[in-house]
């Protein structure tokens, strides 16, 4: 099993633990509530958003890191 250095620098660590795999996941992570799985399609949908995420053949997924890193750019861009 290959392995891969994260932002902080921790070895071991694989994408596995840095997936998110589904929009209720993404909503429970960035919002905090699986209520808000609507936004995170409409985000994904947004382009204007530029939410970070990909698609696993039908399924909404995201890196944990990559929606730190675009939170933390919004918070910038205020």
């Amino acid at each position: 099993m290959k392995h891969f250095i994260d932002t902080t620098g921790a070895e071991g660590v694989t994408i596995a633990d840095d997936l998110l795999h589904g929009a209720e996941a993404i909503a429970v992570f960035v919002f905090g509530s699986v209520r808000h799985r609507r936004k995170v399609y409409y985000y994904a949908s947004d382009t204007k958003v530029g939410m970070p995420i990909f698609r696993i053949g039908n399924v909404i997924c995201a890196r944990k890191s990559k929606l730190i890193e675009w939170i933390e750019l919004q918070e910038r861009e205020l």
